[in-house]
Formats: C-alpha cells, structure tokens, sequence
C-alpha cells in the first residue's frame, strides 16, 4: 500500500522551473500533464527524507537548499485524498539525468502556465511566485480532471470556467481574481427588476454597490449580478444571486431571458489591474417588488432604489450617475419591453476601456 502522503518540489534555476512531463507511465492520474518532481513516503521517512530521495531517484540531483512551502490536499473522485508537501529548491549538486517517469525539462517562469497543467496547480504556482508565506490548500478534481472546489488557508476559493470564443465553457476552470487578472471569458449572470407604472412609464431597480468592492466600489449596478460558478448553469446562477443579493426567491419560470450580452471592462482598482471579459445571460424579473422589504447582502449591496428608466438611461450616458452598467445592455431593457420582441439571437458586445 502506497502512503497516502507524498512530497511535491518545483526546482527553481535562473528563473526557470525544472517540470516533469509525464508521458511515460500508464493508468497515470498525471498522464499528460506538467508537474514539479516528488512522490509517496516511504516507510518512517520525513517529508524531507521523501523530498531528497525522490530528488535523487527523479533528477539525479541532490538539494542543498529548499524550502517547505504548504500542504497540498489533493481530492481526486474515486481514490482516497493525498496530501501533498510542497516545495521549492534553489539549491542543488548533481547531474541531471533521464526521468522514467516522463521527460525532464528547464521552463521558464513565465511560459510555464502555458503548458498542460491541472487547473489547481495553477493556483499554487501563481501562490509561490507571489512569495505567500506557508499555507494549506485543498484541491478537489471529478474523474473527468474537472476542478470543481478549491479552499485557501479555510477559506472556499470562488472558480469559474473559462469560455471559448462562443461562450461554452472550455473545460478548464480558473480562481477568480486571477480571471479578471488575466481577462479572461467567462461566465455571468445580470438580472433586471422592472416594474411598468400606471403612466406607462418603466422603472429599473438598481443597486448601488458596497464600498468595499473589488471593483467599482459605491457604483450603481444592474439590480442582481454575478459569476456563473463552475459546473453551474445561467438559470440556476440567477436564481441564486437574486436570492443571495435581495433576498428574492424566485423561480425559473419568473426569469424571462432577453439575450446575451459580451461586455469587456479595463480599470485599476484598489491599486490592482481588473480585466473584466464576460458573457452574461440577461434577464428581466417583473413580478411586484417592494424595495423597502428587500433583504439586501451587506457585503455586496449598500443600498437599492427603483430609478425611472428614461432618468437612468440619461445618467448612464452622461457619467453624471457613478455607474458600471453597460448603455447598449440598459437599451436592450427598453427594446425587451416592446411588443413582438424576440431574445433568439441576441448578442450584443460592447468594449469599454
């Protein structure tokens, strides 16, 4: 029986990360894949007993200098959890050898999240090259290497899929603010509250966003978004953002989709770059709402107010309203509302720099 514990080190030379292609073995949870050099413990030993032996048996190399970097715990459906000890070596004596495992190679920093690496892996290296100091992650991946849930030093890591030029996710999933980092596709959810009045007029309730935001603190917003989580649909991201943000339980018949619309935002928050490229599934609510008796989330929304639409729409366009909101999106509201609108093809993109 193979220990249940197993050491995972990233040798580091000249900016470079010394990565294991495993191409060798089969039946090979790894096949495929790009990953630091490591393996189980074996009988009595210590992490570092494993970290040297495996560094020797793997590479040829002996470490001089490494450094423990966290605990890793890797679920994988079907087999029992793993925990990992991860490392990073700079120091080490020795010729490089031929790895029975796969093929040994020198990569750059900065080309290495291009190869074919497990989507959490990506976490983790982003973590060792920002220097965080010693921290647990748990990693939990389905029998298809889909990531599905991540949890950082105990708390619940917000993933998202990432998209392809069509919308449809890719089959890799990414943390979030490493998304909007990057800019990458993905997925959203925006739903209108509308309420049609006695004069024919239209209101819109918008939300006004907390300050404490990572994005577009105290800005006027749509009146429920957010993130399709990974694995999730639109619908059921709906739903659970209506809920979560006002407090309205709805159902999916109470949705009503007007269209699609892909929106790319860039702008400096809180000192940090935020690259916003989404696709988002928009919908309109207009079952009764009273604004008093919202039950608002406090960490997302300061406060709410229902705006007449035609007041709205000139604030947005003017900036003389703080806003986020999209103007083709907010046109597309009044467009819905007509009679003989059609949602079936409805895609509209707008860029925003």
């Amino acid at each position: 029986m193979k220990s249940n514990l197993t050491t995972l080190c990233y040798i580091e030379r000249d900016n470079q990360y010394l990565m294991l292609h495993r191409i060798s073995k089969k039946n090979d949870v790894n096949k495929d894949k790009w990953i630091g050099i490591g393996g189980h413990f074996e009988g009595d030993e210590s992490p570092e007993d494993c970290l040297l032996r495996e560094a020797r048996e793997e590479t040829g190399l002996t470490l001089t200098s490494y450094c423990f970097r966290g605990i890793v715990t890797f679920c994988f459906e079907g087999h029992p959890a793993e925990y990992m000890c991860l490392y990073t070596a700079d120091g080490f004596e020795g010729t490089l050898k031929a790895c029975d495992e796969g093929k040994l190679e020198w990569v750059d920093k900065d080309t290495v999240f291009g190869l074919n690496l497990w989507d959490g892996d990506i976490f983790f290296l982003d973590l060792l090259d920002k220097e965080i100091p010693f921290f647990s992650l748990k990693l939990c991946y389905r029998k298809d290497c889909s990531w599905y849930r991540g949890v950082f030093n105990g708390r619940e890591l917000e993933l998202l899929d990432l998209c392809g030029g069509d919308g449809q996710p890719t089959g890799h999933v990414k943390e979030r603010s490493m998304v909007h980092r990057d800019g990458d596709f993905h997925r959203t959810v925006h739903i209108w509250v509308v309420r049609k009045r006695a004069d024919g007029g239209i209101d819109i309730l918008l939300q006004k966003r907390s300050k404490k935001k990572d994005a577009y603190p105290g800005c006027y917003d749509i009146s429920s978004a957010g993130h399709v989580l990974a694995g999730d649909d639109f619908e059921t991201s709906a739903l659970r953002e209506m809920e979560e943000e006002l407090g309205i339980r709805a159902e999916k018949e109470d949705l009503r989709f007007i269209g699609f619309h892909e929106g790319y935002i860039e702008a400096v928050f809180w000192g940090q770059i935020f690259k916003d490229w989404e696709i988002s599934a928009v919908y309109l609510y207009e079952k009764p709402v009273d604004s008093e008796t919202l039950s608002l989330q406090e960490s997302e929304v300061e406060e709410v107010v229902f705006m007449d639409y035609d007041t709205a729409n000139e604030k947005i366009k003017s900036g003389n309203m703080p806003s986020c909101i999209y103007p083709e999106e907010f046109t597309l509201i009044r467009n819905a509302l007509k009679p003989g609108f059609c949602a079936d093809g409805v895609w509209i993109k707008e860029k925003i720099l």
